[in-house]
């Protein structure tokens, strides 16, 4: 058990690399100067990144409080399960994030997409959207990136081809950001 404890924590490790730390920073800026200017943050993602999504949410607008600058304006879009299933159902899965985004998102907004592949049909239209709306578009993705490295402007990607690896750090790009935002110091 030791041993696989071990493993695990060497791949996740081994998967934050200093170019992952440097993109995790520059959406940290960024971030930083949206709040600034009253603007939100929209996060959205499937199974455990949408979890993952909620978890954001909740520490934007609440831990990244703590430092005395404020909360962000975060919005997680896997979170309203009736709006969720309304989209599902009338327009198409694929829509229930960038159905969200039309009416929600403005230009100057970001938009954070979590994915382990990169390649889920919502979260690529969501990207397509929130481009098309003049949004700021993240992707934090693992294995290879998928279709979503190719269409955010912004991308943090984890080459690691393990979704829970994957999903963890997702994890640990919202904490290092939460306490960045905070004023924390690391």
């Amino acid at each position: 058990m030791t041993s696989d404890s071990s493993r695990y924590l060497s791949k996740m490790a081994s998967a934050f690399t200093v170019k992952a730390a440097s993109a995790t920073r520059s959406l940290a800026l960024q971030i930083d100067r949206l709040r600034a200017n009253k603007a939100r943050v929209f996060l959205c993602g499937n199974g455990g990144s949408a979890a993952n999504a909620n978890h954001w949410a909740n520490d934007l607008i609440y831990g990244a409080a703590k430092g005395g600058r404020g909360g962000v304006r975060a919005h997680s879009l896997s979170a309203n399960t009736s709006v969720l299933m309304c989209l599902a159902n009338d327009t198409g899965y694929e829509n229930i994030f960038s159905g969200q985004l039309e009416v929600l998102a403005s230009p100057g907004d970001i938009l954070v997409a979590l994915s382990g592949s990169g390649n889920s049909p919502n979260i690529l239209r969501s990207l397509e959207a929130g481009n098309l709306l003049g949004m700021e578009t993240w992707a934090i993705v693992g294995f290879d990136g998928g279709k979503a490295l190719e269409l955010a402007r912004y991308a943090i990607h984890f080459p690691v081809h393990d979704m829970q690896i994957a999903e963890d750090l997702q994890m640990v790009v919202c904490h290092i950001l939460t306490k960045q935002l905070a004023g924390s110091p690391e």
